[in-house]
C-alpha cells in the first residue's frame, strides 16, 4: 500500500492524470494567480519556470505522494493540481492538497477532483484517514471541503500572517468509514 501506482481518474468534468515536465509553463501561470498565492504559498516563496519543470518532471517517480494534474475533461486544458503526501503506512493516513488556477475556478472541477482523489486514497489504496490545512479565510476550498466530508478537527489560532493580517489555519479530516456511508457527497450540494 503505497502511491507508487499513478492513475489517471476521470470523472464527469474532470481527468487527473500524472504530471509531466511540459506541464510546467502552465502551472506557472496557475501558481501565479493572486488566489493561489494568497491562499497557498508562504510570503516570500520563490517559485521559477525551472524548479517548476524539475518539479513536476520527477513527481511520477514517488511512491510515498500523489501529484495529479487536474484537466478540463471537455477541452483537455490543465487547471490545477491535486496531491496526497505526508504518508504515514503505519497510520494509514496521508495529508491532501489542492490548488485550482482562475480557469477552473467556479466550475465545479475542484469538487469533483478532490472526491476523485480522495476516493482513489481509500477505495483503492485502502487509507484510513486523510486530513488537510485551510485558512480560515479560504471559504471557497472550506465549503469544496465539507461539502466531501472533511470535517473540522480543530483551529491554529493566527498560525500565519497573510497580507500583514493573522489567520487561523483549519485542520480538517476525513475518515475511512465515513467516506464508505456517503462516497464524498456529504454536504447539501
Amino acid at each position: 500500500m503505497d502511491f507508487s501506482a499513478k492513475p489517471v481518474l476521470t470523472g464527469e468534468r474532470t481527468v487527473l492524470r500524472p504530471f509531466t515536465a511540459r506541464d510546467a509553463d502552465v502551472m506557472w501561470e496557475i501558481v501565479n494567480d493572486p488566489e493561489v498565492v494568497r491562499f497557498t504559498f508562504e510570503p516570500g516563496t520563490e517559485i521559477t519556470r525551472e524548479r517548476l519543470r524539475s518539479w513536476y518532471g520527477v513527481r511520477t517517480a514517488d511512491p510515498d505522494r500523489l501529484d495529479l494534474a487536474v484537466t478540463d475533461r471537455a477541452t483537455g486544458e490543465l487547471v490545477g493540481e491535486v496531491v496526497l503526501y505526508d504518508w504515514d503506512p503505519a497510520a494509514r493516513s496521508c495529508t491532501f492538497r489542492t490548488l485550482i488556477g482562475a480557469q477552473g475556478r467556479g466550475r465545479g472541477l475542484g469538487s469533483e477532483a478532490t472526491r476523485l482523489i480522495v476516493g482513489h486514497a481509500f477505495e483503492r489504496v485502502g487509507l484510513h484517514r486523510v486530513q488537510l490545512e485551510v485558512y480560515a479565510h479560504n471559504q471557497r476550498a472550506r465549503r469544496v471541503y465539507e461539502k466531501a466530508g472533511f470535517v473540522v478537527e480543530g483551529i491554529r489560532r493566527e498560525a500565519a500572517l497573510r497580507d500583514g493580517v493573522w489567520v487561523d489555519d483549519v485542520l480538517m479530516a476525513v475518515l475511512d468509514h465515513e467516506w464508505a456511508a456517503h462516497g464524498g457527497v456529504a454536504g447539501d450540494g
